[in-house]
């Protein structure tokens, strides 16, 4: 049988600069290959060089075949016309990803009419729909706009979309970030299904657990380099580098106990908070007092307003019931937030120089403080060059970790802030986002998915249902 997609030899070079070297690997229909590794290692690069969808200023040699059609990994082109019916890519940033003009089911639709040749709007709408509900999306959500449900069901709205051209080869870069249990367990499942109807896969992820349940095989990459690869139940029972098993280690269910918090002076206050959104009433009635230093995790499923909840706190949005109140030596500047989608936190045409420069000329701060949070958060300074969209997810988010940390704040609120890193950098960034917070007696309010760091991280709990 004919493999879906053989890699021989790929390599990408920045100029004179090795950034992937001779990556190898096939991937047979109806198999999976998991790409593990820590953020900047290379392998939503590697997805991006398979596409033929690199930056500009890189450059990329080595094979790609994607079924019977084999061309050169530098000559773009030649897959270009592959993109949708013969190779999907489910991209890291699904905002990005979706048309922000356009209504969610109209996006999903589009992709039966244009690429499965669907006959009329309305049996392509059908479609959709049903695509849409798969991924439990439902009417309502299905009439929106992107910028109008939350990051997870963003997510799930650009796997309908790129599942709905029924490409034989998917690439799926972390398509299961910023979901909850239960809802990355259906798109486990909606990949598995894939996986069940022959289509192969090659899924790019820090989650170890989505890899233990897709099986098939495991690659593990670091600095650019596979590193160690195999059977994923082998593997991940008798990892063998020594990367592979720091990979493991890290994972919050292993992390210690977290250290008790105290609670200094209040820093902000809900009361009452009720907040419709789209027509629909999120949550209504909650009451929450944070105090400096303290660590509250708030918990629930995707699309029950945890971030508008957080928002509502930092004076961001207005509460439709209910009042939120500052303490009075509390600057605006005092509360600041990590977006769960870094990459709307920076403008998207100017370097990340550029935009760091601008935050410490115009809060008079000092460059060579920004220096060292970022050395301190294994930034090379090299990235700093480069726009948002050049950069990995993980590598973008601990940028804006250190911008946020570099304006002293009072509170910060964390909205899914490590979704996007690998297990070892999570608990590396999450070790000094608490350590400053420590510091300085800031709050931390966490939104996350994942119950297990909610458990090694936050003092208190509070659920949205």
């Amino acid at each position: 049988m004919n493999a879906a997609l053989v890699v021989a030899g790929l390599s990408v070079r920045a100029g004179a600069v090795n950034l992937i070297r001779d990556i190898s690997f096939s991937i047979e229909p109806g198999r999976a290959l998991t790409l593990l590794g820590e953020s900047g290692a290379g392998k939503s690069l590697l997805a991006h060089a398979l596409m033929g969808t690199l930056p500009a200023g890189l450059s990329a040699t080595g094979r790609v075949r994607v079924g019977d059609q084999g061309s050169e990994a530098a000559d773009a082109g030649a897959r270009r016309g592959l993109w949708g019916r013969r190779i999907g890519l489910l991209p890291q940033e699904p905002w990005l990803a979706l048309d922000p003009t356009m209504r969610v089911l109209d996006q999903v639709a589009e992709t039966h009419r244009f690429v499965r040749g669907v006959r009329g709007l309305s049996a392509a709408r059908a479609r959709a729909r049903g695509d849409l509900a798969a991924v439990g999306i439902d009417a309502t959500a299905a009439a929106k706009y992107p910028h109008l449900i939350s990051g997870g069901m963003a997510q799930r709205v650009a796997f309908a979309a790129v599942h709905a051209g029924g490409a034989p080869l998917l690439i799926a870069d972390e398509p299961t970030k910023g979901l909850d249990a239960r809802l990355r367990d259906e798109v486990v499942a909606l990949l598995r299904g894939t996986l069940a109807e022959g289509g192969a896969l090659l899924v790019i992820t820090h989650d170890v657990a989505v890899a233990r349940a897709l099986g098939g095989r495991i690659a593990v990459m670091q600095d650019g380099e596979i590193v160690e690869q195999g059977e994923a139940a082998e593997l991940l029972a008798a990892p063998r580098h020594p990367y592979t098993r720091a990979l493991l280690d890290a994972e919050p269910a292993r992390w210690p106990a977290p250290a008790p918090a105290g609670a200094g002076s209040l820093v902000v206050e809900g009361k009452g908070l009720a907040k419709d959104f789209g027509g629909h009433r999120l949550f209504a009635g909650v009451d929450l007092r944070v105090h400096a230093g303290e660590r509250i995790a708030i918990r629930g499923p995707s699309g029950s307003g945890k971030t508008t909840l957080g928002n509502l706190l930092l004076g961001l949005v207005r509460p439709d019931e209910g009042r939120v109140e500052r303490a009075a030596h509390v600057a605006p500047l005092g509360l600041q937030k990590l977006y769960q989608d870094p990459a709307a936190a920076f403008a998207p045409r100017v370097t990340l120089r550029g935009s760091l420069g601008d935050l410490v000329k115009r809060h008079r701060l000092a460059w060579p403080r920004l220096e060292a949070l970022l050395a301190r958060l294994r930034i090379d300074p090299a990235l700093l060059e480069r726009l948002p969209q050049q950069v990995s997810g993980g590598e973008l988010q601990r940028i804006a970790l250190a911008r946020v940390l570099m304006l002293e704040p009072a509170l910060i609120f964390a909205d899914e802030p490590t979704s996007r890193l690998d297990p070892v950098t999570q608990r590396e960034t999450m070790s000094l986002l608490l350590d400053s917070a420590a510091e300085r007696g800031c709050a931390l309010v966490l939104v996350t998915h994942d119950p297990d760091l909610a458990d090694k991280v936050a003092t208190r709990s509070l659920a949205i249902a």
